[in-house]
């Protein structure tokens, strides 16, 4: 089967589409012949790779997958060849303390499809049976596996780490990814109102048509200080931040006294240089969020299914022009998912 893969960590230059082994499914396991597969900022940090990430190579990334049965391993039940589904990402080889109690993210065994292990940028992947969900009669393969992984993240995050309440005020930084998209409208369905931060005017249009309630323009204002003046300098009860390194300290400023900011990525880099003091002062909660249960997983289905969130996709592409998908990426160029076909 072809693969997009690289062979060692790196830039873009290595991504390559090439033939690769065909995966044979173990006891308890399934093949899904790939119809979709969305890109995520994850799959570009694990290209570049970091300290500890010990991965077989060639690796190929890859975690929102949408495909078709085709195989299976001994001891699976209950999965019917042909059957269209997704693949809920989150993999726990074992049971601890932590899946016992339904948080599997924060377990130490917990793996993710396309990064610790081989994913869906290939023509199949196997999984674990009792991780696949059926996809609904009239749902396309793209849409059903763009927005998973990223409303996955953005439901724990907002929901069961943040503790978002109806009538609360959520300020989310940035506009164009796929957290982001699915945050404004997971906290309109919660009953917040809803502030974004987007790069230019048109994102800031696009985040206004996905519900949010004011939508701000940073190349042309400074938007710590449009928040304090849209709030009455009183700031915001919950603020999404998977920047990083470039808006942290703003974020914190932009904070209400009590407030909570949810961390979910460092897109513009790891290292954050934190006063302290306003931590303290005006009691701000620092909240780390990532993935999350396989109970999440279905419940966030459902409501894509049903239309209650709404799949946001810039564009489907060829898996062999995966590379470009990859750049686009990279550039920040894209409102929504990335979606690439084998």
């Amino acid at each position: 089967m072809k693969a997009l893969c690289f062979h060692q960590h790196g830039e873009l230059d290595v991504l390559r589409y090439e033939d690769v082994a065909d995966p044979v499914p173990g006891r308890g396991e399934v093949l899904i012949e790939v119809k979709a597969c969305s890109l995520n900022h994850l799959d570009i940090w694990v290209m570049r790779g970091w300290p500890g990430l010990g991965l077989e190579m060639p690796h190929w990334g890859g975690a929102d997958i949408a495909g078709v049965v085709v195989g299976m391993g001994e001891g699976v039940s209950g999965v019917k060849i042909g059957g269209r589904v997704v693949i809920d990402h989150g993999i726990n080889p074992v049971e601890d303390e932590f899946t016992l109690r339904g948080e599997h993210s924060m377990s130490p065994q917990y793996t993710i499809l396309g990064e610790h292990v081989r994913g869906g940028f290939a023509g199949y992947v196997k999984a674990p049976a009792k991780n696949l969900v059926e996809i609904a009669d009239g749902v396309d393969f793209a849409p059903a596996c763009a927005p998973l992984l990223t409303t996955l993240t953005a439901w724990r995050m907002l929901i069961s780490r943040a503790k978002l309440r109806a009538g609360e005020t959520v300020l989310i930084v940035g506009a164009g990814g796929g957290v982001n998209s699915s945050a404004i409208q997971i906290a309109k369905l919660a009953g917040a109102t809803v502030y974004v931060v987007a790069s230019n005017a048109e994102k800031a249009e696009k985040a206004l048509e996905l519900g949010a309630d004011f939508a701000i323009d940073r190349s042309k204002v400074d938007w710590g200080k449009e928040i304090h003046g849209k709030t009455g300098r009183r700031g915001v009860d919950v603020v999404v931040d998977n920047v990083g390194a470039a808006t942290l300290s703003s974020s914190m400023a932009a904070a209400a006294r009590g407030g909570r900011i949810a961390i979910v990525g460092n897109t513009s880099g790891p290292m954050a240089e934190i006063d302290v003091r306003m931590i303290f002062g005006k009691q701000i909660s620092l909240i780390g969020s990532t993935m999350g249960t396989p109970k999440d997983f279905r419940d966030i289905t459902r409501m894509v299914w049903s239309g209650r969130i709404k799949t946001v996709i810039e564009e489907v592409m060829p898996l062999s022009e995966g590379q470009r998908g990859f750049e686009m990426m990279e550039r920040g160029e894209q409102f929504g998912k990335i979606v690439f076909v084998p």
